[in-house]
């Protein structure tokens, strides 16, 4: 075996020769920067959202509340529609353009894709920027919204093809660090911005937005497609000489032949969205779906939205906001890394269920201190209850970012046949907009009506995600993408009764001679054409 190079083995004993190549760790490096624009719009709006000249220019009615001591609740103040509409409306325009994004990572590419995201990104932070008046703002997040539909939907994807089978989890993660280090540039940004004399801080903070947004575009421009999706499309030859080129080695024909009966039945499924409801896919449907809410009922909303007041109380001052953001979200990115490092030695499940333990019992802490010492217009919590209190929140923090954070998305990019995969990681962007976005409409309203008591609702849901892992969630670590089926969803106790495929494939579309371009022909072992 070459030095740099390893080879995972293959149900059938066959390797998968592969070296780490620098092409591959670029490509995966400028892919993920779509990880980098959401998390500096997810980052971003939390702070302009706190800034007073923002509010007085387009939320009125909450600037108001927020100058009147009567309203001035720890739980309450922003409590307002319109305000939680800013944030949501992103969520809600990804959620459509997902469907649209799904059509064009399938059948143009999950380059075109990243490229389209990048351009809408770019469109929307302009109009943000600019913004005269409320419906100038929404159109600009609608437009950022876009283009977190197209790049949630081609960027895990693309990571997860291009990548070797021993690093897949670590490289498919790079999103996931990406979006960590968004929210912190974002929190950086908004506390130098939110100092600038004049009104105008709050456009600083949305115009830098175009920072990653063209690091995104040019990624997309510079990056390679990827084999499967250049093979799914006919075009072998090209698909051949990509594989040859991010593997590293010329030994590449056990998984250039695998990548071609996979194209071989992908081709097959004229309706991905309907296969996807056949009996054979119920279980990556059912685990995509799952983790998708699961993630968003985690309680990540309310440690991050709690986190200025509880760094006030330990006597952080009027620089609170800097603190918090800083400290979490450092927090948040080194716990990614240990992801990275991690996921592909110790598994998915491991890191999951040691995630809910922690996430349980620092929220549980959270609930006690807040329920017995923080009041609706007092908080005078103790020094040392305040500390306490901080070192819940980073372990909160902490047990996310390596887990529920990034694995909700890797997990159901590595699952799916390629016949359905693309159509699969439309249904993961889709369900996690959808939450993401009742949870960014409803939260505060939550939080006024629930008090402390939300965080023990988010206790509950993270008990019973655990337990979902505990009995129902497979390990995909170093099972190469396309044996899936054979290696993991045939064998597990409960999901093996879902895979008997007789009578649920559909006759092969009859496409003239049954023949891809280059002269590789459906029906035939794909060994016996080369």
């Amino acid at each position: 075996m070459p030095a740099g190079g390893f080879a995972p083995a293959t149900a059938g004993g066959v390797e998968f020769e592969a070296k780490i190549t620098p092409i591959v760790i670029l490509s995966c490096i400028m892919a993920a920067t779509g990880g980098l624009m959401f998390g500096y719009d997810v980052g971003v709006s939390g702070g302009v959202t706190s800034m007073p000249d923002f509010l007085e220019k387009f939320f009125p009615e909450v600037y108001g509340k927020t100058l009147d001591p009567t309203l001035n609740s720890n739980y309450c103040k922003y409590d307002n529609q319109d305000l939680q509409l800013f944030t949501s409306s992103l969520y809600l325009a990804g959620l459509i353009a997902t469907f649209f994004a799904s059509w064009t990572t399938r059948r143009l590419g999950r380059k075109p894709s990243m490229l389209i995201a990048g351009f809408f990104f770019i469109f929307g932070v302009v109009l943000n920027a600019a913004a005269q008046d409320l419906a100038m703002l929404i159109i600009g997040r609608i437009l950022l919204g876009c283009g977190v539909g197209f790049a949630n939907q081609a960027v895990p994807l693309f990571l997860s093809e291009i990548a070797p089978t021993r690093i897949r989890g670590g490289l498919n993660i790079l999103f996931q660090l990406n979006v960590t280090i968004g929210i912190l540039f974002a929190n950086l940004v908004n506390y130098g911005t939110a100092k600038i004399k004049g009104g105008w801080g709050w456009r600083v903070s949305l115009g830098l937005a175009g920072i990653p947004a063209f690091l995104l575009t040019a990624g997309a421009l510079l990056v390679l497609e990827t084999p499967n999706s250049l093979i799914e499309r006919g075009r072998l030859e090209e698909g051949k000489s990509v594989l040859r080129k991010i593997r590293g080695t010329d030994k590449i024909e056990p998984e250039f032949l695998e990548l071609v009966e996979a194209s071989r039945l992908a081709q097959e499924v004229k309706h991905p969205f309907r296969n996807l409801l056949k009996r054979r896919n119920w279980p990556q449907l059912a685990i995509t779906i799952a983790l998708q809410i699961f993630q968003q009922f985690t309680g990540i909303n309310a440690i991050m939205f709690y986190a200025p007041v509880l760094f006030n109380t330990v006597g952080f001052g009027s620089d609170a906001a800097l603190y918090s953001s800083v400290i979490i979200g450092a927090v948040n990115v080194v716990s990614t890394c240990v992801s990275i490092y991690s996921v592909d030695k110790v598994g998915r499940r491991m890191l999951l269920l040691e995630a809910g333990v922690q996430m349980f019992f620092s929220q549980v802490v959270i609930a006690i201190i807040l329920g017995i010492k923080v009041k609706d217009h007092s908080n005078d919590l103790h020094r040392g209850f305040g500390i306490l209190v901080v070192v819940m929140v980073c372990t909160f923090v902490s047990a996310f970012a390596w887990s529920w954070g990034p694995l909700g998305w890797l997990i159901p990019s590595e699952t799916f046949p390629l016949e359905t995969r693309s159509a699969g990681q439309s249904v993961t962007v889709c369900v996690n907009l959808i939450f993401t976005f009742v949870m960014a409409q409803a939260f505060l309203s939550m939080l006024c009506t629930l008090k402390f008591g939300i965080f023990l609702f988010f206790c509950g849901w993270v008990f019973i995600m655990s337990v979902f892992v505990v009995f129902l969630l497979p390990e995909t670590k170093n099972i190469p993408i396309e044996e899936m089926t054979e290696r993991v969803w045939k064998k597990h106790w409960f999901w093996k009764r879902f895979m008997d495929y007789d009578g649920e494939f559909a006759e092969p579309e009859t496409k003239g001679d049954n023949s891809l371009k280059n002269g590789y022909t459906y029906g035939l072992d794909p060994a016996s054409q080369l």
